[in-house]
């Protein structure tokens, strides 16, 4: 009886145990059955975007594969100076609105348009369809000169032929200082006729062509900063030189008057200032080594430096 007892406590005892675990493992806690459901919706969200994604690819692979069916363009001649960024002008150009062309002659004439109205870089446009590529043959404008006027600024060739901004870090492009005041700028593209601008452009250029000639390995324009033609013509003062450049140093070189008028002013021909300026260079090595260097004299030696300092 006694053993009985015992052993029905002990079943008791362990029944209770029993029940008591069962009821603590169905007891979630608030905590836990939230975050299951935060897990849940996440892996919603997780396969709706991924369901998303895969409808964006299909799009961006058939859009990808209509433009690399479209043209393939070919710049030929392109030389040394020109940059990526100015390749990348041209070709946004020719591609722009060209996914309905096909490669022949009518898409060639469509795309040397499109270049001719919209990249005043080039000129004398040529565009052939050539196996599967069109083919592109133009002239290059170089820019000489950078023009500041208020809050604009733009290029100019040497046939005063208005250029848009594209950086052109690799080229020794002079600023034009004291150019007189206009009511209406130009726009890209079109010459903009000015006597004191066509006058500085012109010294430019032909100390571009010098360099080419003489010093091509180490460019002489590349040590000047500006030309200030604010006393054009002796416009401020008429016993003051008309032209000066500038170096990067500040060593003014005193040109004088504008290209083919040194005989009204008494001063040395064109062709002896610029002898005199390249025979100082290749003697010095630079043209920051004086105060400053006077071409306008009618002598045939080399300028002697003026002490900088």
């Amino acid at each position: 009886m006694g053993k009985s007892k015992k052993i029905k406590n002990e079943t008791a005892r362990v029944s209770f145990k029993l029940g008591t675990s069962k009821k603590k493992h169905l007891r979630i806690p608030y905590w836990l059955s939230l975050t299951g459901i935060l897990k849940v919706l996440l892996l919603v969200c997780i396969l709706a975007a991924a369901g998303i994604g895969l409808v964006l690819l299909d799009k961006y692979i058939k859009s990808t594969s209509t433009s690399q069916s479209s043209l393939i363009l070919e710049l030929t001649d392109v030389p040394a100076w020109v940059n990526e960024p100015l390749k990348e002008k041209v070709y946004a150009a020719a591609t722009a609105a060209s996914a309905n062309l096909k490669l022949d002659e009518k898409a060639a004439k469509s795309v040397q348009q499109r270049i001719e109205s919209s990249v005043a870089w080039l000129k004398e446009v040529e565009v052939q369809a050539i196996s599967n590529r069109l083919l592109i043959k133009a002239k290059w404008r170089k820019p000489l000169a950078l023009v500041k006027q208020g809050l604009h600024s733009f290029y100019i060739d040497n046939e005063l032929v208005v250029l848009d901004l594209v950086p052109m870090t690799n080229l020794p492009i002079v600023r034009i200082e004291g150019l007189s005041v206009v009511t209406k700028l130009p726009r890209s593209g079109q010459i903009w006729q000015k006597d004191d601008l066509a006058a500085a452009v012109a010294i430019l250029d032909r100390l571009d062509r010098m360099d080419r000639l003489v010093v091509p390995h180490k460019p002489l324009l590349y040590e000047i900063d500006s030309i200030d033609i604010s006393n054009f013509n002796g416009r401020e003062n008429s016993r003051f030189p008309h032209i000066i450049l500038y170096t990067k140093n500040k060593t003014e070189i005193i040109w004088g008057a504008e290209i083919d008028k040194w005989q009204q002013f008494l001063e040395a021909k064109d062709e002896e200032k610029l002898a005199k300026l390249y025979s100082y260079y290749k003697e010095y090595g630079s043209l920051d080594n004086a105060k400053y260097i006077n071409l306008r004299d009618p002598q045939q030696t080399i300028p002697t430096p003026i002490d900088k300092y």
